[in-house]
């Protein structure tokens, strides 16, 4: 019976000293003494103000002549969807033609309650599922946070555009491999703007690195409240929309 007391005593001071529970909480993923990854350096993020999108279509011309995207009309690198939202709660999505003249269908039609255009391209991941499954390591991801695909090791398998959650990858007819946005790597990697960026007219697109407090893209995330598509899925994208709509998948 002492002996029981006595170990009964030493457990119950064990268990006040945090020993037993650190040591417990040491064996699970998600406690509270998990580090969060601390990321040094450049890491480059995107903005997407909503309400600020017309519609035009210049990024969309823009990506296709700087990245050379095959000219047929439904292979893009960044596209607009257009967004028509009726009042008996119906929503109405289409990709822009930017080659076609606008319909004013807001003016014409009194069934519908808001219209809104919404940009949208690769969300460069921080934790991107098409890197996970590429079999032979071409989709990879740079130090400062960009997704980029090696044409000349990627085989067109096609496995890291079925994992793209964001249907944001296309398999170039030219390439036979696979494409997709990159923030124009190449400009940015010598202090340029993505392409797309430079052309908006409203300032509608945002491009910096999140690590820098004075960047346009920090004040942008500082200054609005902020969505990212499809949250659940926790790919942690890193392409943040302001004023976006409920109906926005």
């Amino acid at each position: 019976m002492n002996g029981r007391r006595r170990f009964l005593r030493d457990f119950l001071a064990l268990l006040c000293s945090g020993g037993a529970i650190g040591g417990f909480l040491k064996l699970l993923p998600g406690s509270a003494h998990a580090k969060e990854t601390v990321r040094t350096g450049k890491w480059y993020g995107y903005g997407v103000s909503v309400d600020k999108c017309i519609g035009c279509g210049r990024c969309m011309e823009a990506c296709k002549a700087e990245n050379n995207v095959p000219k047929e009309p439904f292979f893009f690198r960044t596209w607009v969807e257009r967004y028509i939202i009726r009042k008996n709660g119906e929503t109405a999505v289409r990709t822009i033609d930017p080659g076609a003249e606008p319909v004013p269908e807001a003016a014409l039609d009194k069934s519908i309650l808001r219209s809104f255009f919404v940009p949208k391209l690769c969300n460069q991941c921080a934790d991107p599922p098409c890197v996970q499954v590429c079999p032979v390591g071409a989709t990879w991801r740079t130090e400062d946070g960009v997704v980029l695909v090696n044409e000349k090791t990627c085989i067109g398998c096609r496995y890291c555009i079925q994992a793209c959650p964001y249907g944001a990858r296309y398999l170039s007819p030219a390439t036979h491999t696979a494409d997709k946005c990159t923030f124009c790597y190449h400009r940015i990697s010598v202090g340029q703007l993505p392409a797309c960026v430079e052309v908006c007219p409203t300032q509608a697109r945002i491009f910096g690195d999140l690590n820098a407090a004075a960047s346009p893209l920090s004040r942008f995330l500082r200054m609005n409240k902020i969505h990212v598509l499809k949250p659940g899925l926790n790919t942690e994208p890193k392409v943040y929309y302001a004023n976006l709509d409920g109906e926005v998948r």
